[in-house]
Formats: C-alpha cells, sequence, structure tokens
C-alpha cells in the first residue's frame, strides 16, 4: 500500500466529509420527493463540494438544472442521482475496487493525475486517425475534444485541451488525418483520454521539451450534461494545455483517400456497453460506423443527440445510402463527427 503524505492524507479527509454529505443530501432528496429541489439547493451543494475539493462530483451536481429543464426530467434526474450515490459510495469503498476502477473513481471525484505520471505509465504505438473535432463554449474557455482510433488496434482515444475565451483556438489536424504516433493515457478503467508522447525527432535542437501552454483558470460549468465530468475534471484541476503540446501540433497528420476499417452497429453497441461496464459515469465514447444510412433523427437506427438537427450535410453525402460515418455516442445519442463520401474524402460535420 503507498503511504499518503500529510497533505494527501488532508484532503481525503475533507473530500471523504463532503461526498459524505452528498449521499445524506441524496438520501433525503429520493425520501422528500425529486420535485422538490431547487436551484439554489443545488448551487450551495455543488459550492461545498468544491470546498471539500471533490471539484469532479462539483461538476456533476452544477448540471442537475439542465437535467431537470429537459424533457422527461424525472427519470433522467433520478439516473443522475444514481450516479452521483454511486460515486460517493464508491470513493468510500476504493480500498476494495481494483486498481483501474479505483482510479477512476478519483478521477471523477476531481483528483487529477500529472503529465509526467502519464507519460510514465504504459504507452501504445499506432497510426491514428482523426475521427473528428468537437469544440465546446464554457464560460471562461473553450473545450476541445479531438477523437482518434488506432488503425491497426482499432482502440479510441480522446485529446482534449482548453483555450481562454477570446484566444484563438490552436491549428488542429483535419478530420480524417492520420500519423504515426505513441500515446500515452491517463490510467482508469476504460483509459481514454490521452497525450501524444513525444518524439525525440520533435524536440529543439537544445534537447529541451517545449514549455507548457498555460493552463485556464475559471470553473465554469459545461452547457452539455451528457458532457460535464469529463470536461469538469481536467478543466478544474488547472492540467489542460495547449493543442499544440498535447498532439505536438499539425505537422506529420496526412489526410488520404482511404475510408477507414469501421464496425457495425452492433459491433459499436457491444463497445460502448463494455465500456459502460468498466465505467459506469462514462459520458461520451467514439465509435465509427461503418455501413449506416443517415436519418433526420438516427443513424444507423441509434437516435441523434438533441442538439443534432437536420444533418443535411451527412444526408447530403450519404445520398440516401450507407456510409461510413464517425460519431460520438453519448447517452442521450450520437453526435455525428465526420463522414466519407464516395471519392473516400472525409467531410468534417
Amino acid at each position: 500500500m503507498i503511504s499518503e503524505t500529510p497533505a494527501q492524507t488532508a484532503r481525503h479527509a475533507r473530500v471523504a466529509a463532503g461526498l459524505a454529505e452528498l449521499e445524506r443530501w441524496l438520501g433525503d432528496q429520493v425520501r422528500l420527493g425529486l420535485g422538490q429541489a431547487g436551484d439554489r439547493d443545488w448551487d450551495d451543494l455543488a459550492k461545498r463540494l468544491v470546498d471539500a475539493q471533490a471539484a469532479g462530483a462539483a461538476g456533476m451536481v452544477a448540471r442537475l438544472e439542465r437535467v431537470r429543464s429537459g424533457s422527461a426530467w424525472p427519470g433522467a434526474l433520478l439516473s443522475e442521482y444514481a450516479l452521483l450515490n454511486l460515486l460517493a459510495v464508491a470513493y468510500r469503498r476504493r480500498a476494495s475496487l481494483p486498481p483501474g476502477l479505483a482510479r477512476t473513481v478519483l478521477t471523477r471525484v476531481g483528483f487529477t493525475t500529472s503529465r509526467a505520471e502519464v507519460l510514465a505509465g504504459a504507452q501504445v504505438r499506432d497510426r491514428w486517425l482523426v475521427l473528428g473535432v468537437r469544440d465546446e463554449a464554457l464560460d471562461h474557455v473553450t473545450a476541445r475534444r479531438v477523437w482518434l482510433r488506432g488503425q491497426d488496434t482499432g482502440r479510441p482515444a480522446l485529446i482534449l485541451t482548453f483555450t481562454p475565451a477570446g484566444h484563438p483556438m490552436d491549428e488542429t489536424p483535419p478530420s480524417g488525418a492520420t500519423r504515426e504516433a505513441t500515446l500515452a493515457f491517463y490510467p482508469a478503467a476504460t483509459p481514454l483520454r490521452a497525450l501524444i508522447a513525444p518524439d525525440p525527432a520533435d524536440a529543439p535542437d537544445s534537447g529541451q521539451a517545449p514549455a507548457p501552454s498555460p493552463a485556464p483558470s475559471g470553473n465554469a460549468a459545461a452547457p452539455d450534461p451528457a458532457d460535464e465530468p469529463l470536461i469538469a475534471d481536467a478543466r478544474d484541476s488547472g492540467e489542460a494545455s495547449g493543442l499544440s503540446e498535447e498532439m505536438g501540433g499539425v505537422r506529420g497528420w496526412v489526410v488520404g483517400r482511404e475510408v477507414p476499417g469501421a464496425v457495425s452497429v452492433e459491433a459499436a453497441l457491444e463497445e460502448v456497453a463494455g465500456a459502460v461496464a468498466a465505467d459506469p459515469w462514462t459520458d461520451a465514447w467514439p465509435l465509427l460506423l461503418g455501413g449506416v444510412v443517415p436519418g433526420r433523427t438516427e443513424l444507423g437506427g441509434l437516435p441523434l443527440h438533441p442538439a443534432c438537427h437536420d444533418l443535411w450535410r451527412l444526408i447530403a453525402v450519404s445520398g440516401g445510402g450507407p456510409v461510413t460515418v464517425a460519431a460520438e455516442w453519448t447517452p442521450r445519442g450520437l453526435r455525428p463527427l465526420t463522414v466519407w463520401d464516395d471519392d473516400a474524402r472525409p467531410v468534417a460535420l
């Protein structure tokens, strides 16, 4: 067993107290009725969790207002309460969990992993395909998700970066671009977020690594309930950096004329099911679907995210026929990212 420093012990004590209060609060909500909690109650609870140094759990609480404003909110709110309670119980019992799941619980609660620790862990070499890019404007920063898939291993990966509001975004490799690279994954039950390990050939002549970009500040809540935990964990930790550092810039990324290997809807659902079974708090997962026919509200029989309205470009490229589509799975539905046309050209959506 790894010994803790006094500072770590003190933090765990604060987090444990905050999550114990969360458990009691959730029990009261279920006993008294889902409709009795107000926005002020959630806001106050989130602030107390931040004070307890459980920023990830606070981010989950902060999104409850948006959950209740949606359709079919009673079931959705009860599901969110269940995930919060599961997180609090899992943290309390973390010593008995498998190492990967225990690390996932700590990350979801708000503990962070340093860049050096990530790069010192297990690494995967492959030719990585950019499945798509999605930006989200938050109160103080813009979060950028770059979804990757290993062409040999079939392994998914996420490069997550942040840019302060009002600042230009770093240049990003386009959808469909590929590059041979080594990725180092953050430890988790289902490792997904990753860093591109530095390539000696890219190092400056001085032999020193580039200085990291300054991390943005702020504790803004993400606008999409399905996406909040992952973004909140990284943003509140202050560990995020610029895309040029995380991906090594755009040098070496090449867009070809080849439709990537994809999987069926059934295989994709099995992949998602495995991810959620290992990490119940999974809120996003990249998929590469082959032979799917898009519609106005569904893709290959799977519902689209409510924010996706009339994807005319996707439907136009498909011409009503089956196509290969990269999409982001969320509990609320799919977000299409890229489609490959008849000439094997990637078209960003």
